[in-house]
């Protein structure tokens, strides 16, 4: 019998929600190669998280016509924020390179689809969630990073204030994620538990750019609101760092070979964590966090290439095979009913 095979555009209609986390850890590793002085091999990856963006937006669209029965239930997913947060990490990215305007186009989009998918997506929370539950804290401090990036560009207070606000709200979001997270997904988890380490990575990226974005003519805190907002930012990152260290030991006790589409969720974290050490030693004045922030951004930028991997040898068993990819939320619903 001949072998079956898949057009790359019926493939490419199965991708689930979760492959957005796959544009989230390209463009944060732009973002973190450009604080380290790579400008090159950053230009390259966020060329390639645009495409992977625009494909997914091309998606989201066209499911949203045609499927509307599978959209509205993936939009419910906690994998559906991916949509929000690679948002705001590509109009990042295009703030610091000085497209002032497209970062405020991708911030117009990232906070109307925010509300909509954050209220469906917290509507449906339950108890021992996936390690995607921590997406709400990721999408809110995304608007934090953008918004307070883009204050910092253009000396804009009223956004850089607004943005504090929603700095706030992610911690408030994370701490009811986290009462509803799964514990055991740190050992059995398919990679998407690492977004517990990832939320506290941008939490304090977010800090760190506020901080960062004040300055004489704007003067937006005052001495007790930057020591607070430094204190927290500090607390956020020791707290990611002994997350990722943990996180790390369960890959080493718990191993998980194979290839996964989660798995862009912990390349994720490790790119925002390197880059929220060099952006904090940059903003807060500690210099030797430099060097730690480089290894750590190395050892995302491998790990990047062990995925893209897995994922391009995934892709050809899938086209040549016929096969219809795993959807995340299958493993999810059985390890519930077990």
């Amino acid at each position: 019998m001949p072998a079956t095979t898949t057009s790359p555009s019926a493939w490419w209609a199965q991708r689930p929600p979760a492959a957005g986390a796959a544009v989230m850890a390209t463009g944060i590793l732009s973002v973190g190669l450009h604080l380290s002085g790579h400008e090159v091999l950053s230009r390259i990856l966020l060329v390639l998280a645009c495409l992977g963006w625009l494909g997914l937006a091309a998606d989201f669209v066209l499911r949203l016509l045609r499927e509307r029965g599978r959209w509205l239930e993936e939009a419910g997913s906690p994998a559906a924020l991916t949509a929000v947060a690679a948002t705001t990490v590509l109009g990042t990215r295009f703030s610091v390179l000085g497209w002032q305007s497209l970062a405020y186009a991708l911030l117009a989009l990232a906070t109307v689809l925010w509300p909509v998918l954050m209220v469906d997506v917290v509507g449906r929370w339950k108890q021992r969630m996936p390690g995607a539950v921590f997406l709400g804290c990721v999408a809110t401090q995304g608007l934090a990073v953008l918004g307070s990036t883009l204050a910092g560009e253009e000396e804009v207070a009223w956004l850089a204030r607004a943005a504090m606000v929603l700095f706030w709200l992610g911690l408030v979001v994370y701490g009811f994620a986290l009462a509803r997270f799964d514990l055991r997904q740190v050992a059995r988890g398919a990679g998407d538990q690492w977004i517990a380490g990832g939320a506290l990575a941008i939490s304090a990226l977010a800090g760190s750019k506020l901080i960062a974005a004040d300055s004489p003519q704007l003067y937006l805190w005052n001495q007790d609101d930057y020591d607070v907002l430094r204190s927290v930012t500090l607390t956020l990152l020791l707290l990611d760092v002994a997350c990722y260290v943990v996180l790390l030991a369960a890959e080493a006790g718990w191993p998980r070979p194979g290839y996964d589409v989660r798995r862009w969720s912990t390349v994720f974290p490790m790119g925002m964590t390197a880059a929220a050490m060099l952006s904090v030693s940059t903003a807060l004045d500690v210099p030797w966090l430099k060097g730690p922030g480089q290894v750590l951004l190395w050892i995302a930028v491998a790990a990047w290439l062990a995925v893209a991997a897995l994922a391009v040898a995934a892709a050809r068993a899938e086209l040549r095979g016929g096969r219809a990819p795993r959807h995340p939320a299958e493993g999810v619903r059985s390890r519930a009913r077990r």
